[in-house]
């Protein structure tokens, strides 16, 4: 699969949207493994819960951990895809639970990762959501930042999302916290989607996202702390 052929017109430079990139049976395998994830792996924040696995990304760098094979399956089919420069393959998976009306507020995922992202989406559809944000002089002693939403992307189950160059380094995403989304013509993917129409009210339910990426600042050292 080139992944290449699948970029999304009429939005910033770059993003990839590859519908069915895994398949049914493939998305519940996923989703039972991480129904069985021990509670204390989680790491529960106040609007979803998280996982990561290959290590905590931190500034100080990386200290590297195993990926499960179940899961290391879809890293090594990400690095086979050829996303990054020669010679760097994935090495850390993000997994987010969102529940049905939890969301993400807009950010930039910054200078820890690879500047490119690969999600794989399962369970519930999602919207995101981009934004840029400027200086407004609206004063001549304050500067407001203000954000314009530049684009919106359906994600749909069993999805790929890569995302590069632009809208990684400078447009702010997000997930709007909301029950249902309202498809309307700021989708810029819509014509890559299937049975989904301008309109068309969809519901969510519970996604489980697999953010794999690159941390290029890793050791396989443990850091004794005192």
């Amino acid at each position: 699969m080139n992944w290449e052929n699948f970029i999304v017109q009429n939005c910033p430079p770059s993003i990839y949207y590859v519908p069915n990139f895994i398949t049914k049976e493939e998305e519940c395998s996923i989703m039972q493994a991480i129904d069985k994830t021990p509670k204390p792996r989680w790491t529960q924040l106040s609007n979803r819960r998280l996982i990561n696995y290959g290590g905590v990304p931190h500034p100080k760098g990386m200290i590297a951990e195993d990926i499960p094979a179940w899961l290391n399956h879809y890293v090594d089919r990400i690095n086979q895809l050829n996303v990054y420069e020669e010679g760097i393959r994935a090495n850390h998976v993000l997994i987010n639970e969102y529940l049905s009306g939890q969301g993400i507020m807009p950010h930039l995922d910054g200078p820890l990762f690879y500047p490119t992202i690969t999600t794989i989406s399962c369970g519930s559809h999602t919207v995101l959501e981009y934004y840029d944000q400027i200086e407004d002089n609206v004063s001549d002693t304050n500067d407001t930042i203000v954000r314009h939403h530049t684009t919106s992307i359906l994600l749909e189950p069993r999805s790929l999302l890569v995302v590069k160059d632009d809208m990684y380094h400078k447009y702010l995403h997000s997930i709007a916290d909301r029950e249902q989304d309202v498809i309307d013509d700021k989708v810029v993917n819509l014509p890559m989607l299937s049975n989904v129409n301008v309109g068309d009210v969809l519901c969510r339910s519970k996604r489980i996202s697999l953010t794999i990426r690159h941390v290029p600042k890793t050791s396989k050292m443990k850091i004794k702390i005192f």
